[in-house]
């Protein structure tokens, strides 16, 4: 059976549904999933939780489902330029797992690698570790520390970007548009990736295959895509 399906909306068709949980890949504006995220949009499912590095920015990537009030939860380590998110999270609309970066990562390649939680100094002693077991351990040194329990994120759904796919659903990722696309891709029970080229099986090197057509259950052909910068910054010319 092929991999390859027309467009975003078909390959979400019989999977996409209310109250899911979705690892999505992508940093800021990076590598995200801009096709499947808009086919998501027009699907209307609501109740929706998030898992990823960030929340675009207003009316881009995840931006879009919070305009349209379809996200309930995100669980995230950054949130900054988006102005909606920030409403709705001081209004109390949208709930919010503040994550560490790192941890955020580790979180999704323990759900990945079937591993429910793991222990991390990372956030001992500040509001990311509220609620959460604490355990003591000896580091390399000998000296006993405090870590906390982070558990691994278990995803209903994957949604992920990448540069090239085969026919059999091996990727390559371009540059830093890697990211979050790989832990975010093995944590989800099925894996959707939008692609900029699908070349034939084979076409590719296998030392250059970044994740494997084993972890991708459909893929879809998003290209042409518009270069989107989060935040730019111009300084004024100088007269000559």
């Amino acid at each position: 059976m092929s991999k390859l399906y027309p467009d975003a909306a078909s390959a979400l068709e019989g999977i996409i549904r209310n109250d899911m949980l979705i690892a999505a890949g992508g940093f800021g504006l990076c590598g995200i999933p801009e096709r499947l995220l808009d086919a998501i949009r027009d699907s209307g499912v609501t109740g929706l939780t998030f898992a990823s590095n960030n929340a675009g920015i207003d009316n881009e990537g995840i931006g879009k489902l919070l305009r349209t009030r379809q996200v309930k939860k995100m669980i995230s380590s950054y949130v900054g330029e988006n102005k909606e998110f920030e409403r709705q999270y001081l209004a109390g609309e949208l709930e919010v797992e503040f994550c560490p970066q790192g941890t955020l990562a580790e979180r999704m390649r323990a759900g990945g690698a079937g591993i429910p939680g793991f222990y991390t100094r990372t956030g001992v002693g500040t509001a990311v570790a509220q609620d959460k077991e604490h355990k003591d351990f000896p580091d390399r040194d000998g000296v006993m520390q405090t870590y906390i329990l982070e558990r691994g994120i278990f995803a209903d759904l994957s949604i992920i970007k990448a540069w090239k796919a085969d026919e059999t659903g091996n990727l390559v990722f371009r540059k830093t548009a890697r990211n979050f696309n790989l832990p975010a891709a093995t944590c989800g029970k099925v894996c959707i990736a939008e692609v900029e080229e699908v070349v034939p099986a084979g076409a590719l090197d296998p030392d250059q295959i970044h994740l494997a057509g084993v972890f991708v259950n459909r893929i879809v052909l998003g290209a042409p895509y518009d270069k989107k910068i989060e935040f730019r910054t111009v300084r004024e010319r100088e007269t000559a």
